[in-house]
């Protein structure tokens, strides 16, 4: 599902126009990144966990060149499902 799929499925099923959708799909992602940024986690209790790890740098290789390279560190973003959505998917 994209994001135009998703404001439509929220202004149908919360019977608002797609602009109102639109502005509260955004809030709604705004607050999850915002979240990740200060805290490191977002939890929504059945629906899963979002959070935020550090990756260590590393030695890699170049695929063109085949040369040694330097990875460097950098946060990297997680989720875990939670077990309603586990048990709704299946």
């Amino acid at each position: 599902m994209s994001k135009p799929e998703l404001v439509e499925y929220v202004a149908e099923t919360a019977n608002v126009s797609k602009a109102e959708a639109s502005r509260v799909v955004d809030a709604v992602l705004a607050g999850i990144t915002e979240g990740l940024k200060k805290d490191g986690k977002v939890a929504f209790v059945g629906f899963g966990t979002f959070s935020s790890k550090k990756r260590a740098a590393r030695e890699g290789i170049n695929p063109l060149t085949k040369e040694p390279m330097k990875i460097p560190a950098k946060n990297v973003i997680s989720f875990k499902a939670g077990a309603k959505l586990k048990a709704s998917v299946n």
